[in-house]
């Protein structure tokens, strides 16, 4: 079972917060070519963005479907980066976890890390009376996946793994306004409809429940 050394980084800048995941997987990476084997060093970023749109190395920037001079209308901002995966977006009120570990001293393969990780979040929303689950085809976290009309997302993953130590993670909409969704197409879908927690119960809910719970099932999880 993995420890997680979580941080709790609150609301802070996309590229603020790009550049210290890079610097914690240097420290990752580094000790464990100094080590000359796999270490137990992990780091576990939980942060919310202001408004921001991000596109994975492979994405297409067509899913983005406004100008970029609209951007700065909806007091947004947009980055093409590492990870894999196409775009997605983040801002308030939507949970981000980003994990830097090292595959092989958890015994990991990318496909299972990230399938734990769904995991997690399957369980995290249980705490919350919500049954999610996973589309065939599709990485994160959906409601009614093989519903043909009422499948709907509720977390997004992507991540990087260089040397076996990862970086990026996922995002659950929590109190998110889904409204800036509108204006791409979700992690390279045209007929995505997305939801949150919010949505689903009718209420706001408060985050910090969510990070303590979400915190026990990733540690349970890994």
């Amino acid at each position: 079972m993995a420890a997680f050394n979580f941080t709790d980084k609150g609301l802070i800048d996309y590229k603020e917060c790009w550049d210290l995941q890079e610097d914690l997987h240097a420290v990752v990476a580094a000790g464990k070519r100094s080590a000359g084997n796999p270490v137990a060093i992990n780091h576990f970023l939980l942060v919310e963005h202001p408004h921001v749109y991000t596109l994975g190395k492979s994405g297409d920037e067509h899913n983005l479907l406004i100008r970029k001079d609209f951007l700065e209308k909806i007091g947004a901002t947009y980055y093409r980066i590492n990870r894999g995966g196409d775009i997605t977006y983040h801002g308030p009120g939507q949970l981000v976890g980003y994990p830097i570990l090292d595959l092989e001293y958890h015994h990991l393969g990318i496909r299972e890390f990230i399938e734990k990780m769904e995991e997690a979040i399957i369980g995290t929303l249980a705490q919350f009376g919500i049954v999610g689950g996973r589309k065939e085809g599709a990485t994160g976290v959906w409601l009614e996946a093989d519903h043909p009309v009422r499948a709907r997302k509720i977390c997004a993953i992507g991540v990087r793994v260089s040397r076996f130590v990862t970086m990026h993670g996922f995002a659950l909409n929590i109190n998110t306004d889904l409204r800036y969704f509108s204006y791409i197409n979700p992690c390279g879908f045209s007929a995505v409809t997305v939801t949150s927690l919010q949505q689903e119960l009718g209420r706001r809910v408060d985050m910090e429940e969510v990070k303590e719970v979400l915190k026990a099932q990733f540690n349970k999880t890994y």
